[in-house]
């Protein structure tokens, strides 16, 4: 007789299908054929274009191609929207958003088959991750809709938000997007996937039950052409995409100098780092959640594993093991694990990189899966020996495909992960704490699991570093990103120079003339003066046009050696927060004790009266104070998601951002701008105020007498528009702002600033108020000086 054993060893899994009956007839009721959700209120079909279901190329139904008139008369719907969703206040749109999760919960298995038919993955995912989470997303977003007055009393909604989002989660994403923007009041126009929009459909349909007011929400399918007429509406105040890198940096490009405000989640290529001590077993579950879940279709999927070289065999033998049970087939079977891929065209991207793999000598393994014969489908991978700037090792595949590599110690694998231009997601698996938490701050990455993988939840932050994007997706910071701080409303319209005092004459500070003992103002690059590369110098007049001194005319070449020593300052990064307080007092105290040679300068630059140029040191000082007080104290926030574990969110420094200063105010205006940065860890390069500079040339000798590492603060003089055009196009700047008051000088540096897709913080034409702390102080500032990482870190499983 057999064993227990054997019998259940040869036992199998019966068929356990989905019933699709009540989406296909929810398709029937509308005869298979929408319009577009504008005002509440369904349009005729226009020009359709047909939503099929990937895992068997079957019609579901025909959509609505949008058109650019029919984009008009969305935002149109929104604009008038919007006014009195926002006057609602908390408390009634948090009964609006209450309403769309309950009717989301009530509906989720529709939900959830629909969605697995129009996306092909797999119905336990859709049932069991997807709605769950959607539900959440607005459950926490009508929380913060109740507790908005209270806790974002100094911010007012963005406006009009145009959104669009990809195919791999549809129904997430658009929850992910219209929740926070519904909580702030704000009104959207939102665009789903072309291949995925039947979710959005019935959506629509829960937004009237839920008596979501005509107007606040908005739909308009189709292809490229209707997120381009999005893109570049007028009336837009706020764009919200996520999708492929490519695309992200082509949106950046068409709003710059638009003014609107910009959130981008794109794409990653995300380390799954496996050290000698971890869990083996556990991390290979961990990995098939993280490359195979949505068939690897997945913005944060763990597609490059990095093992310790001492269990490197052993581990890939167990993970070949396990990809040889993993099941591929119908989607809407519970059994399954693989479903289908979204569409042909993704099918042959994925088999054309594995394919290049092969030809150039890697190992690629694939278990033995029999494939439908209808469908988009592709087998799990596993590719190995490719080299770390292989295709396959570089570039997002966005399919059921791992590479791996192997590592000797932290240090390597560190060096590993950070060897990619994206920066969204990593995973470390290790059962040595003190090892996780060393390692995940030092990962470029906006989000770092710990022993666990792709874990999510509206109240912790999700966004990535470099070429994955900037901005975050729930928790506070989400919120932020469809909020506008009211001192911006109140910034003047144009720079503010200061009046010269009457019958005033230039006074330079060191007397003599013409012919006097040349102190040509070096640049100060590495804590040393430097000359310009160049050997150009240019004038420096004071307000009735009589010579006063020459600085430096920087160069390209200035640039790099700032950035290069700016690199070589990554100490103060790591320094505590409590040093680079002191250091920022030191700055003030050195700078107080110079006082009345600074105002002095202030007064034969700008012609202020003395008693102005005093008021402009005393506010210099007391604004280096202001940030030094907030270098300990902005901290991050630990959140208690639904898992047995914390998420903390870190306030990490940017890293070397580029610094454009105002003319007005020279002092202050840099003080106000590099005290920030540098008070959480930042190094800058600045470029101080092209007709003013002089306050920034002699304030390198306070940097001198202050304990200032050297690096951490590099002056460049000369033109704000050349020099600011190389710090947007500089490959190794993180970021850039600029405030001098040139709207087209922005609208460069933020259509440059693309090309590596940094961020940037500009000022436009108008002006800004250095003296006021509410338009050059507080957390708004210093959150452009700072990016969230949130590091999942489960406990006790």
């Amino acid at each position: 007789m057999p064993s227990i054993k054997e019998i259940l060893n040869t036992m199998e899994y019966g068929p356990a299908p989905e019933s699709q009956k009540e989406a296909q007839a929810w398709l029937e009721q509308h005869g298979r054929t929408f319009g577009l959700f504008i005002d509440n209120a369904w349009t005729d079909a226009g020009e359709l274009f047909a939503s099929t279901n990937p895992a068997d190329a079957s019609k579901l139904a025909d959509l609505t191609q949008a058109t650019a008139d029919d984009v008009d008369r969305a935002v149109a719907a929104a604009r008038r929207a919007q006014p009195g969703w926002q006057a609602l206040g908390g408390h009634g749109r948090a009964k609006v958003l209450y309403a769309i999760a309950r009717l989301l919960q009530k509906h989720a298995r529709l939900f959830a088959v629909l969605e697995t038919l129009d996306n092909g993955k797999t119905i336990r995912e859709t049932r069991d991750v997807d709605l769950p989470l959607a539900a959440r997303h607005f459950y926490y977003h009508a929380g913060w809709a109740q507790l908005q007055a209270e806790e974002f009393a100094d911010y007012r909604a963005v406006g009009v938000v145009g959104q669009i989002v990809p195919w791999n989660f549809p129904l997430l994403m658009l929850s992910w997007k219209i929740a926070p923007a519904l909580a702030a009041g704000n009104t959207v126009v939102f665009k789903p996937a072309e291949f995925t929009s039947l979710t959005a459909m019935l959506f629509a349909e829960i937004c009237v039950q839920a008596g979501v007011p005509a107007g606040v929400v908005n739909i308009v399918t189709g292809d490229g052409a209707v997120g381009e007429a999005i893109v570049n509406h007028a009336g837009i105040d706020k764009l919200a995409f996520t999708g492929s890198t490519e695309v992200g940096r082509q949106i950046r490009i068409a709003t710059a100098g638009s003014g609107k405000k910009l959130s981008l989640e794109l794409g990653g290529k995300s380390p799954f780092i496996v050290f000698e001590d971890a869990d083996l077993d556990a991390a290979v579950e961990g990995l098939v959640d993280s490359i195979w879940f949505n068939q690897g279709q997945v913005c944060c999927a763990g597609s490059r594993l990095l093992v310790q070289e001492s269990v490197e065999t052993k581990f890939l033998a167990k993970l070949r093991a396990r990809m040889d049970k993993l099941t591929l087939g119908a989607p809407l079977e519970k059994s399954i694990d693989v479903g289908a891929l979204v569409d042909p065209i993704q099918q042959q991207r994925i088999a054309e990189l594995v394919e290049s793999a092969r030809a150039e000598g890697c190992t690629v393994y694939q278990p033995a899966c029999e494939m439908p014969a209808a469908g988009a489908w592709f087998p799990p991978t596993l590719i190995t020996g490719a080299s770390t700037s292989a295709a396959v090792a570089q570039a997002e595949i966005f399919g059921p495909v791992l590479v791996a590599m192997s590592f000797r110690t932290p240090p390597e694998a560190v060096q590993l992960a950070n060897n990619t231009v994206y920066g969204l997601a990593a995973c470390v698996w290790t059962e040595n704490i003190s090892l996780a938490l060393d390692v995940a701050p030092q990962i470029k990455a906006g989000v770092v699991w710990i022993n666990t993988a792709n874990q999510f939840d509206a109240a912790c932050g999700f966004g990535g570093y470099r070429e994955s994007g900037f901005g975050r997706e729930g928790g506070r910071e989400g919120m932020y990103e469809y909020m506008t701080a009211l001192s911006e409303d109140a910034r003047p319209a144009a720079p503010v120079l200061s009046a010269p005092a009457k019958s005033k004459a230039a006074a330079p500070v060191a007397a003599g003339g013409a012919f006097a003992i040349d102190r040509t103002a070096k640049m100060y690059i590495g804590g040393k003066q430097a000359r310009p590369d160049g050997a150009y110098s240019r004038a420096v007049h004071g307000f009735d046009g009589a010579f006063i001194a020459e600085v430096g005319e920087g160069s390209r070449k200035d640039i790099r050696n700032a950035v290069e020593a700016a690199h070589k300052a990554g100490g103060w990064s790591k320094a505590t927060a409590h040093n680079r307080a002191q250091v920022l007092y030191y700055i003030a105290e050195n700078l107080a004790a110079r006082g009345e040679e600074f105002a002095a300068r202030i007064s034969a630059m700008t012609g202020a009266s003395t008693a102005n140029a005093e008021k402009e040191v005393q506010a210099s000082i007391e604004r280096l104070f202001y940030y030094a007080a907030y270098a300990d104290k902005y901290d991050g926030l630990a959140h208690q998601p639904p898992m047995h574990g914390v998420t903390v969110a870190l306030n990490e420094p940017v890293g070397v951002i580029g610094i454009v200063c105002p003319n007005e105010a020279p002092l202050l205006g840099l003080i106000s701008l590099v005290a920030p940065a540098i008070a959480l860890g930042n190094r800058v390069v600045v470029v101080p105020s092209e007709a003013h500079p002089l306050s920034a040339t002699d304030l390198y000798q306070v940097f001198d007498t202050s304990d200032l590492p050297g690096g951490v603060v590099n002056i460049v003089t000369g033109s704000a528009d050349e020099l600011a055009r190389t710090l947007a196009t500089h490959g190794d700047i993180d970021a850039v702002w600029r405030h001098d008051g040139s709207a087209a000088g922005c609208a460069e540096v933020e259509r440059l600033s693309a090309a590596s897709l940094k961020r940037t913080w500009v000022g436009g034409a108008k002006g800004r108020d250095w003296y006021s702390t509410a338009q050059a102080g507080g957390r708004a500032v210093l959150a452009h000086a700072s990016q969230v990482k949130n590091v999942w870190i489960p406990y006790g499983v």
